[in-house]
């Protein structure tokens, strides 16, 4: 017998986060660990009459193909892959690893090979997803793995993420709307703004976001959800800012980053743990020492860090910034084959200052 809280969360993803409809074509893609939410999903897009294609993963391919591919490999654009991010409706990730540290032994610089081919095919994901012709959704199916990061057990890490999804109430689309107009009023508020500086421990950056638009993530994109972001205009960050949390990327801790910037450039990194691997992030192409998201998180139900990005951009209280590719509807325009999170602690001692005026500080607007 299906959990309730897995057949919610499927009706919540293909109904109200993808609004699947009759003729849609669509993809879900997941490990599987993650198969009881697959097939409740699938189930859910036939019947809403979608024609739906499943792609799953397998432990061990990537390890393999970043080991053993060679330069001509890793540019290699699979043509299935193509053929999605251009011609499908819609596509549903689910997260859900049977070790999410399988990539750590791997050179990032081999990987970087990788993401600065995938550019084109990013750009085109975030191209048809701003002209409303792509809809895309990633979420999670909890896993011991994810546990572990998290340092629950699983059945603690379950609680977390279905009350983190709000599949433990009987309406979740309710409470994904609420959300949402909160986040609208939050925006009306601050939508007129042009700089914004942050201050913080190790912290003060200034950048701007006169023209950009705001957006509000209610649980469309991410499952869960819960934060604004816009793009940042490409030369406008300048000052320092120290990531409270560990970067978490291919599985590794980057522990402690400290970035300077300089018209809009990083022009100074460093980190404790994994700077070899920030640096090479940094200098994956031309693009990824540059800002494409500013986000502040939302959602107070989420109060732990878990090592899980997902959950962790969204946590109450602390901002994030991406370095990378921007989402065109925000009207960034920052490309870049990376789009990569890291996460600032503001709960504390924070504070927002927009236009000089302060509108947020310890964790919460004031405006």
């Amino acid at each position: 017998m299906v959990h309730p809280y897995i057949q919610r969360m499927a009706k919540t993803l293909i109904h109200y986060s993808l609004s699947i409809q009759k003729g849609d074509k669509l993809l879900i893609r997941g490990s599987e660990l993650a198969a009881p939410l697959i097939l409740e999903a699938y189930r859910e897009a036939i019947k809403a009459g979608a024609h739906v294609s499943v792609v799953g993963s397998f432990e061990g391919l990537a390890e393999i193909f970043y080991k053993e591919a060679s330069d001509e490999q890793l540019e290699f654009i699979d043509p299935l892959h193509k053929l999605v991010y251009e011609t499908y409706d819609a596509m549903l990730g689910i997260l859900g690893a049977y070790n999410t540290r399988a990539l750590s032994g791997i050179d990032p610089s081999r990987q970087a090979i990788s993401a600065r081919a995938s550019a084109p095919l990013l750009k085109t994901m975030t191209d048809r997803s701003a002209a409303d012709e792509l809809k895309w959704c990633a979420t999670i199916f909890p896993t011991h793995a994810s546990a572990q990061d998290a340092n629950m057990s699983l059945s603690e890490y379950e609680e977390f993420v279905y009350r983190a999804c709000h599949v433990d109430e009987e309406d979740p689309v309710a409470k994904w709307k609420s959300m949402q107009e909160q986040q609208d009023r939050i925006i009306d508020a601050i939508k007129g703004i042009d700089t914004l500086r942050i201050v913080g421990e190790d912290t003060d950056l200034t950048l701007r976001v006169k023209g950009r638009k705001w957006i509000s993530a209610a649980g469309e994109r991410n499952f869960p959800d819960g934060e604004i972001f816009t793009g940042p205009i490409e030369d406008s960050a300048n000052g320092h800012i120290r990531f409270s949390f560990p970067g978490i990327r291919s599985g590794k801790e980057i522990e402690d980053i400290r970035l300077t910037f300089q018209d809009g450039k990083v022009v100074e990194s460093s980190a404790k743990v994994g700077e070899d691997l920030l640096k090479t992030l940094l200098n994956s192409d031309p693009g990824a020492s540059y800002l494409g998201e500013i986000g502040i998180g939302t959602n107070y139900g989420i109060n732990r860090f878990t090592r899980n990005i997902l959950f962790d951009e969204k946590i109450g209280g602390t901002i994030h910034l991406a370095v990378g590719s921007a989402y065109p509807e925000t009207g960034g325009k920052n490309q870049s084959g990376v789009h990569w999170d890291m996460l600032c602690d503001l709960r504390r001692g924070g504070e927002i200052y927009g236009d000089g005026d302060l509108i947020y500080k310890d964790g919460k607007f004031v405006i």
